[in-house]
């Protein structure tokens, strides 16, 4: 009789699997040197691409990316980096930041040589993440980051240089600006949270561990290791991996630190809900809205009739409104007025009509607390996150139609996305909504309430893509 081969255990693939997924980790750990000078490379492409094109000369229409360094910057930065960062949040967790962010390589060289001051108390701030994200979003629209050097160097640059400057000020060997200040924080926490890996904490190992010889491990990114459960703060840069015998890189489900782990905070859900899903939207749109072509116009002629002239006047500094003569595009104060009207519409339009969305569908919900509200607002982190990389791939599709690009899928790819985005966002929210009731009926009713606070978000990419 034949030998039949032996059939593993069923626990045999997934402890396989666990396996290759710690020694990941392990492997970044070994290598944090060539890790470092990779991201030393990273600075010097990112430097060059920064400052070489503000001694260029503006790219006219002949300039394409095979022929102009300019184009090439802008399509780096502003058509790959940011959409697709945002993209590896999701998939890798905060690796971007841990293994190639030249902002925060710097700030951590910087602290290293630097002060080592104690972190002051306003820079602990919980608002920081929505604010800096608010006002460089807000800023970047007033000075045409997309579309100028001198803009890009300005945001970019000006962003680099306070990573610096903070990291040589305070703490030592430490990450402060990257865990406080950085404009995109906020955003790469919450999208991080999504992430399918993470450094765990074995408590008992770590309890175990207790009186022998420990070689202590810098985390950059001021994260307490010990009380370590999620993926938001880490950097994934695997220093800690190994540690204590304890923290090892592990496989999850995507949707574990949202509906198992964390709580969420007023200013999570002002960042999700007023900024990325509000804010961001508007400035995304307001470039292609004929309204508000039309308000201008509206307002220029009562200007003009009134005899009220200055704010038709296109004197102001580059740097604070767009103020490019020599191709024709200069803002006027009152464009500048009303790309912050628009904004401040968009952010209160679509992020209102959901904030209301959210305290209803909390109220229909049984066992409301301080923190049910903004528990139930993580859920929309999916979603938030598809409309700004949508945003920002607007950019990108611009950029390949210039060289000569066929585009017609893009909004398929567009709409596909972001009904994925959504159906995962409300599957999020049912889910938190089972922790709280086990009624179907509340549950749906809650559901139907957040699906019709979304009308507005869904509404303005339809109008961006298709009416517009």
């Amino acid at each position: 009789m034949a030998l039949q081969p032996s059939t593993p255990p069923a626990s045999a693939t997934p402890v396989a699997f666990a396996a290759r997924v710690a020694r990941a980790g392990d492997f970044l750990r070994q290598h944090k040197v060539a890790l470092r000078n990779l991201q030393w490379v990273v600075v010097l492409v990112y430097a060059l691409l920064l400052v070489v094109p503000v001694f260029l000369p503006l790219p006219d229409e002949k300039a394409h990316l095979f022929n102009n360094l300019t184009v090439v910057a802008q399509f780096a930065f502003w058509g790959i980096w940011w959409p697709f960062v945002l993209v590896s949040m999701p998939l890798l967790g905060r690796a971007w930041c841990g293994w190639l962010c030249p902002e925060g390589m710097l700030t951590e060289w910087a602290s290293e040589h630097g002060r080592n001051k104690p972190i002051p108390k306003w820079m602990r701030w919980g608002g920081w993440p929505f604010v800096a994200f608010a006002l460089t979003t807000i800023y970047g629209q007033l000075v045409s980051v997309y579309q100028y050097p001198l803009a890009v160097l300005l945001v970019l640059g000006g962003s680099t240089a306070g990573a610096m400057l903070v990291g040589y000020l305070y703490g030592r060997d430490k990450r402060v600006w990257c865990r406080y200040l950085c404009p995109v924080n906020g955003v790469f926490n919450l999208l991080a949270k999504l992430a399918p890996w993470r450094y765990k904490v074995d408590e008992d190992a770590w309890r175990a561990s207790h009186g022998k010889k420990v070689i202590p491990v810098n985390c950059a990114p001021l994260v307490p290791l010990r009380h370590m459960q999620g993926a938001g703060d880490c950097h994934m840069c695997g220093r800690c991996s190994g540690h204590r015998d304890a923290i090892q890189l592990v496989a999850r489900s995507p949707e574990e630190e949202v509906v198992q782990v964390e709580k969420g905070d007023a200013w999570q859900t002002a960042l999700i809900v007023f900024g990325l899903m509000g804010l961001a939207t508007g400035a995304f749109l307001w470039s292609a809205s004929p309204w508000l072509v039309a308000a201008k116009q509206w307002i220029a002629t009562w200007l003009i009739d009134h005899d009220i002239l200055w704010p038709l006047n296109d004197n102001a500094p580059w740097w604070l409104l767009t103020h490019y003569p020599d191709v024709a595009d200069s803002f006027s104060w009152l464009d500048g007025a009303l790309i912050l009207a628009f904004i401040a519409a968009g952010a209160a339009v679509v992020g209102g009509t959901l904030y209301l969305a959210l305290l209803l569908a909390d109220r229909v919900l049984p066992q409301r607390g301080p923190f049910s509200l903004h528990k139930l607002a993580q859920s929309l982190i999916p979603a938030a996150g598809c409309g700004v990389f949508l945003g920002l791939t607007a950019t990108t599709i611009t950029l390949l139609k210039h060289e000569g690009m066929s585009t017609y899928w893009v909004n398929d790819v567009r709409f596909a996305l972001l009904a994925l985005a959504l159906a995962w966002s409300l599957r999020l929210f049912w889910r938190l909504s089972g922790l709280r009731s086990g009624s179907i009926l509340r549950r749906t009713a809650a559901l139907s309430i957040v699906g019709l606070g979304l009308a507005p978000f869904v509404a303005a990419w339809l109008f961006f893509f298709v009416i517009w």
